[in-house]
């Protein structure tokens, strides 16, 4: 009798993997439960290729396997590697499997699943996720579902479920004199075959578009901010209209100022901003004189006393973080790099990469409009037929709107 050895006892497979005098610490390779302390009396060996004819575990090379599921393989060994010396012991086994559960965030029967899998095949590739593909053709009436879908559902036309199906019976199940011919499938068999069918990736795009989805509900993958923002120093950039319509000293309607800022991405802390009436090579320019500006100053200009320390920037961060706008990635903007500094260019419709100049102007405006109703300020339903003329309402200047943008960015 030797570790690792297999043999057959009341109808079930045992596994030795611990030998102390008489008893044996052996796992039921059938039932899989956790390994016991047993004495093996009337017990016959036992093959390897027979515990694979009892079991409905498949076993691989592991060199034939693709990349992902080898990964998960060595993911799930790694949890239970750090079970495997306390086997012995009952209390410290328990105890090892709930600390492992605890840190990596699965549950203590997940674990054990695991670790009953490997002990009793001795194989790695048992810890192989379950294969799920369904090899067998598809029905005509599941084609039929198949067709209806890519044809009416998955369009730009954002069709409902029950036109679609509508759609397909009219198509696929009709006479010529447009009488519903026997054996249709019901509207429940057409939604479950959706529903198993089903990925969010292809509807979104086919019912939104490529561009909705990449910068909508596109899922955000890697370190995000955190990747640029592992110290002190690096500024993200952006631009957008404030909503909200101003007026000139004459009270005519000029139209919405654009605000462009500078927001230091460890931090959250304004480094500068820029408010003008158009965007571009402007709005940096002066983004860029307000960032080196002593703050103290420039507030004194719009009456508001703070102290130096209130709003400690007044020099230009080491890397300026920018989507693909025309303007940061004009010559005139590339020339900043003479002055040491490191100019990054994300890629399109990646928002959440520069999240911390998003956030600002979210939080920014969600601070003055509440206090600004009816004074210039355009709610969601502006574009709504029948919504209220917001431009009718401007009453502010440029200079007391900046005025107020200075308070709440205190």
């Amino acid at each position: 009798m030797q570790k690792n050895d297999l043999f057959r006892q009341d109808g079930s497979v045992f596994r030795i993997l611990a030998i102390r005098g008489d008893s044996v610490l052996a796992i039921d390779c059938l039932k899989r439960t956790m390994p016991q302390w047993i004495t093996l009396e009337s017990a016959a060996l036992c093959t390897e290729a027979e515990l694979r004819e009892l079991t409905d575990i498949g076993l691989f090379d592991l060199e034939s396997l693709d990349p992902a599921t080898k990964r998960v393989i060595h993911e799930r060994f790694t949890l239970v590697a750090g079970v495997l010396p306390f086997l012995a012991d009952e209390k410290m086994r328990t105890y090892a499997i709930k600390a492992i559960a605890e840190e990596k965030g699965i549950s203590t029967q997940t674990l054990r699943n695991y670790l009953c899998l490997y002990l009793a095949f001795q194989d790695l590739s048992a810890l192989a996720p379950k294969r799920t593909a369904d090899g067998r053709a598809l029905t005509k009436d599941e084609k039929n579902m198949r067709w209806a879908l890519n044809r009416y559902f998955y369009t730009q036309h954002k069709n409902s479920l029950n036109t679609a199906y509508a759609l397909m019976l009219r198509e696929k199940y009709t006479d010529a004199a447009g009488t519903l011919i026997s054996g249709y499938p019901t509207f429940n068999q057409f939604r479950y075959f959706y529903r198993k069918t089903r990925k969010m990736q292809t509807y979104y795009i086919s019912r939104n578009g490529l561009k909705n989805y990449q910068r909508n509900n596109r899922p955000l993958t890697g370190d995000g901010v955190q990747q640029f923002a592992q110290a002190i120093g690096v500024g993200m950039l952006d631009s957008t209209i404030c909503d909200i319509y101003l007026v000139d000293d004459a009270h005519n309607l000029i139209g919405r100022p654009v605000l462009t800022a500078c927001v230091d991405a460890f931090s959250g802390l304004c480094c500068g901003y820029s408010l003008s009436w158009e965007g571009g090579v402007y709005s940096l320019r002066g983004l860029m004189l307000n960032i080196i500006a002593d703050k103290q100053e420039w507030c004194r200009r719009f009456g508001i006393t703070i102290n130096r320390e209130e709003w400690p920037c007044c020099q230009l961060p080491a890397t300026l973080v920018t989507d693909m706008g025309a303007e940061y990635k004009s010559s005139n903007f590339e020339q900043i790099a003479e002055l040491g500094v490191t100019v990054v260019n994300l890629p399109a419709y990646r928002p959440e990469l520069k999240g911390s100049v998003e956030k600002f102007f979210d939080v920014l405006q969600g601070l003055f409009k509440p206090h600004l109703k009816r004074k210039g300020i355009i709610e969601p339903d502006f574009q709504e037929r029948g919504a209220h003329d917001y431009r009718k309402d401007a009453c502010m200047t440029k200079e007391v709107f900046e005025t107020i943008l200075l308070h709440c960015m205190r």
